[in-house]
């Protein structure tokens, strides 16, 4: 599996953005690459800081098609192939917050790094019947700001950016996923007030 990874890498580095795409296609679906995506983009944008944009939106767009990819099975494949992936509590946890917050419980684990669960959330919004537009919109929000952040980390940083995430990216993206649920809890009470005042 390490030769098939440095392989790919080597490979996805000579392609530039469609191998990136490639790599993040891979890893939001059937093949689990952790990490893989976000170093190639460091790479290649502290490597090409002109071309940041085309590789940020190489790395959205495999990865959001990666992601429909695994949203379509779990829709066919239905709970029972979920559960025999994911432990029951998991699942059990994953189905709960889906049903209780949509597509927000897919957005926010989508901009967190390895190891947070993420794809059982994709898998399970197909299951509780999540649109695809929906979805991918949510993927496609999250993952712009993770891969944007990461670009200009590397812009900054060059090469040093993958040390700096190593230490420090785990705990901005905890910060940045708390400020959107904290926002997203807040529109909810928001909404439930404004609800109550218009009976």
């Amino acid at each position: 599996m390490a030769r098939f990874v440095d392989d790919l890498r080597a490979l996805a580095l000579a392609w530039g953005a469609p191998g990136l795409a490639l790599v993040a296609f891979l890893d939001s679906s059937f093949l689990p690459l952790p990490g893989i995506t976000d170093v190639l983009l460091i790479a290649m944008v502290a490597n090409h800081p002109e071309a940041a944009p085309l590789h940020v939106v190489a790395a959205v767009v495999g990865s959001v098609a990666g992601c429909l990819v695994m949203h379509t099975i779990g829709k066919k494949g239905g709970e029972p192939l979920v559960r025999k992936r994911f432990p029951g509590k998991r699942v059990e946890d994953a189905m709960r917050a889906l049903q209780r917050y949509g597509v927000m419980s897919v957005l926010i684990p989508s901009l967190l790094p390895p190891p947070a669960p993420f794809k059982i959330f994709v898998l399970l919004a197909g299951v509780v019947g999540i649109g695809a537009t929906r979805f991918a919109t949510a993927i496609a929000i999250g993952r712009g700001i993770r891969y944007t952040a990461l670009a200009l980390l590397a812009i900054r940083y060059g090469p040093r950016a993958t040390t700096y995430l190593a230490e420090h990216g785990t705990a901005a993206s905890l910060a940045l996923a708390g400020t959107l649920g904290a926002g997203f809890a807040t529109y909810l009470v928001w909404r439930k007030a404004r609800g109550g005042k218009n009976r």
